[in-house]
C-alpha cells in the first residue's frame, strides 16, 4: 500500500456526541503528529472510546469534524478505513477459528495478495506460530490480545488505534504488549493512538498525551512537560475521620502549602519543600482536632496532573 506522509495523522475539531441525555464528548479537540505514540488518558466514561469510534468511522459526531491520514471521517469513511488499523476493547477474532484462519480471512477482506504468507509473518512476529492451528478459544488472554494486534496490522496501516489494549491482562502479558507497542513506534514509525486508564502505561509509552475528563481535554503535552508544570512536592494526607472540610481550611492557612484539595478522606496539596511542610501540616491538623492516619510525600505524577486539571483524584474518577 502506498502511504502518503502527513504532518498530522489525526485532527479533530469541536467533537460533540450525546447518547440520550448523556454527553459523551463536549467540544473535544485533538491533534496527533504523524509517527508518534499519542496517549488519550482518562477514567472510564471520560469519552476516550467515543472519540476512537468517531475517528475510526464507527460512529458519527453530533457536531464537529475529524480527519485521519488526510481523509474526512464523515465524507471519506472508506478511505479512512483503508489507512487505519483498530484494536478495540473487545476481542475482534473468531474464537472458533484458528489463529491462522483469522489472519488469512482478514488479509482476504483487505484484498492482500499473498495473504497466507502475510498471515505467517504476523504469527511469527507475535510469537503465535506454535499455536497457529489451534482454535483461538484455547489461547490465553495475552495470546488473544496479541492476535488482535496482528489482525489490526496485517494490512500495514498508517495509523493504529489501540483502545485499552492491556485491560484484563496479567502483568507479564501487559509487559509484552508494551514492548510490542514500543517496537512498532521505534522500528516502523507508525502513528499510534493509545487510549488507556493506566497512568503508568501512558507515562511509559506515550511521547505526547492528552488527559480527557467528562468529554473534554483538560491538559495536553509530553508526560514530563505536564509533570514539570507542578512545582514542588505532592503532599497527601489520609484522615482518620470524616472531617475533611475542617482539615482543608486548616491546611489552606499553612505557609508554603498550595493547591489544597479534599477528595473523600484524602487531602492533596503541593509544597515547595515537602519535608519542611509536613511538621506544619500535622501541627495545623492537631490545632483543629483532626487526626491524620498517614502522610505521604512524592514527586509530581500524572495523578497529580489529573488532580490539578480535573479537581479530583484520578483513582476515584476511574472507579
Amino acid at each position: 500500500m502506498t502511504q502518503t506522509v502527513f504532518e498530522n495523522a489525526i485532527e479533530a475539531d469541536g467533537l460533540v456526541k450525546h447518547y440520550g441525555e448523556v454527553q459523551a464528548l463536549d467540544g473535544l479537540d485533538l491533534t496527533v503528529e504523524a509517527g508518534t505514540v499519542f496517549g488519550l488518558l482518562g477514567p472510564n466514561g471520560a469519552g476516550k472510546s467515543t472519540t476512537v469510534r468517531i475517528l475510526t468511522t464507527l460512529s458519527t459526531p453530533d457536531s464537529g469534524s475529524a480527519r485521519v491520514a488526510g481523509h474526512d471521517v464523515q465524507r471519506d469513511p472508506l478511505k479512512v478505513r483503508r489507512t487505519i488499523g483498530v484494536v478495540g476493547q473487545k476481542h475482534g477474532c473468531d474464537m472458533e477459528a484458528t489463529g491462522r484462519e483469522n489472519l488469512v480471512l482478514q488479509a482476504e477482506l483487505y484484498g492482500i495478495s499473498g495473504g497466507r504468507r502475510r498471515a505467517q509473518e504476523q504469527l511469527e512476529r507475535f510469537d503465535l506460530a506454535d499455536a497457529a492451528d489451534r482454535q483461538v478459544k484455547t489461547y490465553s488472554g495475552g495470546m488473544q490480545r496479541r492476535l488482535d494486534v496482528a489482525l489490526g496490522l496485517i494490512h500495514r496501516p498508517q495509523v493504529l488505534f489501540l483502545d485499552e489494549p492491556t485491560t484484563g491482562l496479567d502483568p507479564e502479558a501487559r509487559a509484552l504488549m508494551w514492548a510490542e507497542i514500543e517496537r512498532l513506534a521505534r522500528e516502523e514509525g507508525m502513528t499510534i493512538l493509545l487510549t488507556t486508564h493506566y497512568l503508568e502505561e501512558a507515562d511509559r509509552l506515550a511521547s505526547r498525551l492528552a488527559i480527557v475528563d467528562r468529554g473534554r481535554i483538560v491538559a495536553r503535552g509530553t508526560p514530563d512537560e505536564l509533570k514539570a508544570e507542578l512545582e514542588g512536592d505532592a503532599v497527601q494526607v489520609e484522615l482518620a475521620g470524616d472531617d475533611g472540610g475542617t482539615a482543608q481550611i486548616a491546611l489552606e492557612r499553612v505557609a508554603g502549602l498550595g493547591d489544597v484539595l479534599i477528595d473523600g478522606r484524602t487531602l492533596h496539596a503541593r509544597a515547595a519543600n515537602g519535608a519542611a511542610a509536613i511538621p506544619a501540616v500535622l501541627a495545623a491538623l492537631e490545632s483543629v482536632g483532626v487526626r491524620a492516619a498517614s502522610v505521604t510525600l512524592a514527586r509530581p505524577s500524572l495523578d497529580d496532573v489529573y488532580l490539578r486539571h480535573a479537581g479530583r483524584a484520578y483513582e476515584g474518577a476511574a472507579a
